[in-house]
């Protein structure tokens, strides 16, 4: 269940007076999702979706992910930029937890996509790249390759209650893995968590990118990577 902090209707009434969305009319927790407290919200002027950032979201990374969206916001791309209040703030505090206002998105994750669905999921990563060329925030990837070998470190030979033997295997892996990591392919600002789960769809058709929040930069094949694993 996705909903770590409680909200309650009054401190949510007073939050959305905030902004130009209306009055309360209903919200609900989302089940989806394992990182973020959300909430489906519906005012007298919209569906929206009420986002409150856990521990694993570090607050002073905020700011880049909501430039990032509102920069293919801007490009005219489909995704979901934070709603701005009536002084321009995206970025808000709502029971001790940072907070945004997210635009709602209509569609639904497929969990096995067609040949066709994919190919649609694919052109929509190839649009959103080409959006951000000139984007110039830039941050480090979080999950990129340099944080395997903590990562291994911090397992360590418990991995070996798994499997008699795997610390040494994966550290032998990890190993070629570096040796042979690309280091002249095109990179730029990249999802990097491009799972089914975070494409929405109609049909055939991509109407939405979500979840930007491990958003980085690094070299574009590691969308294509995620996207296909």
């Amino acid at each position: 269940m996705a909903v770590y902090t409680q909200v309650s209707a009054e401190a949510l009434s007073a939050f959305l007076n905030k902004f130009d969305v209306g009055e309360l009319v209903s919200a609900k927790g989302i089940a989806e999702g394992v990182e973020n407290s959300n909430y489906l919200v519906d005012t007298t002027k919209g569906r929206f979706i009420l986002t409150l950032y856990e521990k694993r979201v570090a607050a002073d990374d905020l700011p880049y992910f909501m430039a990032l969206l509102d920069h293919l916001d801007g490009k005219g791309l489909a995704v979901p930029p934070a709603i701005k209040d009536r002084a321009g703030a995206e970025i808000h505090e709502l029971e001790g937890r940072p907070a945004c206002l997210i635009k709602f998105l209509t569609g639904v994750s497929v969990t096995t996509p067609t040949a066709a669905q994919a190919i649609s999921a694919g052109a929509a990563m190839g649009q959103m790249h080409a959006a951000l060329e000139d984007f110039t925030l830039t941050r480090p990837n979080s999950m990129g390759v340099e944080s395997w070998a903590p990562l291994l470190e911090r397992c360590g030979q418990s991995l070996d209650q798994i499997a008699p033997g795997l610390f040494d295997r994966l550290s032998n892996a990890l190993k070629r893995i570096v040796a042979r990591w690309p280091q002249h392919l095109p990179t730029s600002a990249v999802h990097a968590d491009l799972f089914p789960d975070n494409v929405l769809m109609l049909g055939e058709k991509v109407t939405g990118l979500i979840d930007f929040y491990f958003a980085c930069t690094d070299v574009r094949a590691y969308d294509l990577a995620v996207m296909h694993g």
